[in-house]
């Protein structure tokens, strides 16, 4: 078993790697993974284990759309949006539809770490710092 933090992310990616089936995780792979390391018990292992489960989140969320709008949006604009999402990072990826009245318009798609932010909001936030405004506290708005 590893010792380092550098050795234990080695080992966390081969496993990760291991895990795959055609491009994909697979889950099956990761309990036979998961059980083969909690049965060593080896010195590092609760460590690697932790490693392991940060690359698992990363990897989930690269194949997960999470999209924003200001108002609920139809099921024709959904599946439009989520066809676009699907041409653009593929097939795999599963989509979730969020109301968020905050946004006041537009739409906040975030894959992974990656966030396309296209609200009224941000636009306003935007011109704020262009503008040298200092950004109001969030509960000042309200007021």
């Amino acid at each position: 078993m590893p010792t380092t933090l550098k050795q234990t992310r080695q080992q966390a990616k081969r496993l990760l790697r291991w895990c795959r089936v055609d491009g994909h995780v697979d889950d099956d792979r990761v309990r036979q993974a998961i059980k083969a390391i909690l049965a060593s018990r080896r010195r590092g292992y609760v460590m690697l284990l932790g490693q392991f489960e940060r690359l698992l989140k990363l990897e989930r969320a690269r194949h997960l759309a999470r999209i924003e709008s200001a108002v609920p949006m139809v099921p024709d604009l959904q599946a439009r949006v989520r066809e676009s999402l699907e041409s653009a990072f593929g097939a795999d990826l599963a989509t979730a539809f969020v109301h968020n009245p905050d946004l006041i318009g537009g739409m906040r798609i975030q894959i992974g770490s990656d966030v396309y932010d296209g609200s009224v909001r941000s636009r306003l936030a935007a011109l704020e710092r262009s503008l040298g405004i200092e950004a109001m506290p969030r509960y000042a708005r309200a007021v």
